[in-house]
C-alpha cells in the first residue's frame, strides 16, 4: 500500500430539517390548534483515530463527505428524524487543521480518540412551539439551520520514541533493519527510503520503544532539493533524535563532518524546537574503516561534530554497538518520562 501522509478534504455536516406549520383537524375536535413537530438535527462529521490504519490514502481518491440532512417535521407532533453521523477513520497520530483559518481543530494521538470536524445543523421548530394565549393559531415555523462546511488539511506525524535523520546512504535503512523487525529497503543508491517506516525495538521481555526511519535530508532541502522537509514533521513527536553519520563515506572528497552540520542546519530552518531535541551522534559504517584509523577518524569526527550529549560507534550492518547503543536509548527513555509535546498534547486533549 502506499504511503500517503498528507490530504485536503472537504467535510459537509447535514442541514436541519425544516419544522412545519400543521394544524389538528379531528372529527368533534373543534379548535385543534397547531401539532406541528420540529425537523431534524443533521448529521454531524467525526474523525476518530484508527490503530490500524496508517496512511491517509483513503482521502486522496475521496474528497468530499457529506453527512445525513435532517428529516423535515411532520403533523400530529411528530418530529422529524435526525440525520445520522459519519464518521471518518484516521490513523493515529493525525492533525486535522481549517484550510482557511488555519486553526488546530483536532490532534488525534491515542487509539480511539475522537473529534468533531463538522457540527450539523439544528433543526427548525414547528408551530407548537409558537403558540401563546394571544396566538391560539400560529403559523409560523422556521427552517432548518445549515450544517457546517469546511475544508480541511490532514497531516500525519507517525508516533516514534527515537527519530532517525541523516544523509541517503548513511545507513539508517540497514541500522533499522539491523535493531528492529521492520523491512525497509535498502540499496546501494540514494533515497532507497521514500516514506517514513517504524520498528519496535525489544531490548527485553517488558521493555520496549518505537524507532522511526525517515528519507535522506541534503543540504538545500529547505529550498526543495531532494525530498525537502516533507517528512520531517515525522520527527517532532520523537523524545530522542539519533543523528547517523557515515564515517567512510565512498565519495574521496566527502567531509563527514561537513555534512553533518549540513543536515544540522537543514533542522535548525525548519523547526528549532526540533533543533533542540535531544540528539546522539552515531558514527555508522566503522566495519569499513582500517582498524589502525578508526580511533583517529572517530576522535577527528566527534571534536568536529561540536557539543553533543553522547556519541556511538556501530556497523549496522553486523551489528557491532548496536545492542549497546539500544540499551542506552531504553535506559534513557526511561529516565526521561515523556517528552514537554508529548504532556502539552495531553494537557490540550483534557
Amino acid at each position: 500500500m502506499k504511503f500517503f501522509d498528507e490530504a485536503r478534504i472537504e467535510v459537509i455536516a447535514g442541514d436541519g430539517g425544516n419544522g412545519v406549520a400543521s394544524f389538528r383537524r379531528e372529527k368533534f375536535v373543534p379548535r385543534g390548534g397547531p401539532d406541528g413537530g420540529d425537523g431534524g438535527h443533521g448529521g454531524s462529521i467525526w474523525a476518530v483515530a484508527d490503530r490500524n490504519l496508517n496512511t491517509l490514502i483513503d482521502f486522496r481518491y475521496k474528497r468530499i463527505f457529506r453527512a445525513e440532512r435532517g428529516e423535515g417535521g411532520h403533523g400530529s407532533d411528530c418530529y422529524g428524524k435526525g440525520g445520522d453521523d459519519m464518521l471518518l477513520h484516521v490513523p493515529v497520530g493525525t492533525v486535522i487543521s481549517d484550510l482557511a483559518t488555519g486553526e488546530n481543530i483536532a490532534d488525534l494521538d491515542s487509539d480511539g480518540k475522537k473529534a468533531l470536524i463538522a457540527k450539523g445543523g439544528r433543526g427548525g421548530l414547528g408551530n407548537l412551539h409558537f403558540k401563546s394565549s394571544t396566538n391560539r393559531a400560529p403559523r409560523q415555523c422556521t427552517p432548518g439551520e445549515e450544517g457546517e462546511r469546511r475544508e480541511l488539511k490532514m497531516e500525519l506525524k507517525v508516533l516514534a520514541d527515537v527519530g532517525m535523520l541523516g544523509l541517503p546512504n548513511a545507513g539508517k535503512s540497514t541500522f533499522i533493519r539491523s535493531v528492529s523487525a521492520a523491512k525497509p529497503k535498502v540499496a546501494d543508491y540514494p533515497f532507497t527510503t521514500l516514506h517514513p517506516n517504524l520498528g519496535v525495538v525489544r531490548v527485553d521481555e517488558n521493555r520496549s520503544f518505537v524507532i522511526a526511519d525517515i528519507p535522506g535530508l541534503i543540504e538545500g532541502a529547505a529550498e526543495g532539493a531532494g525530498l525537502g522537509h516533507q517528512f520531517l514533521r515525522h520527527l517532532q513527536r520523537t523524545r530522542l533524535l539519533l543523528h547517523l553519520v557515515d564515517v567512510a563515506p565512498f565519495d574521496p572528497g566527502a567531509d563527514p563532518v561537513r555534512d553533518a552540520h549540513a543536515i544540522l542546519e537543514e533542522l535548525r530552518k525548519y523547526d528549532p524546537a526540533l533543533f533542540d531535541k535531544p540528539r546522539w551522534l552515531v558514527i555508522n559504517k566503522i566495519d569499513l574503516v582500517p582498524e589502525e584509523e578508526r580511533e583517529q577518524r572517530v576522535a577527528a569526527l566527534v571534536k568536529g561534530y561540536g557539543k553533543i550529549e553522547r556519541h556511538f560507534v556501530v556497523s549496522a550492518i553486523n551489528g557491532t554497538g548496536c545492542r549497546e547503543l539500544m540499551f542506552a536509548i531504553m535506559d534513557h527513555l526511561d529516565s526521561h518520562g515523556p517528552s514537554k509535546d508529548q504532556d502539552d498534547d495531553e494537557t490540550t486533549a483534557s
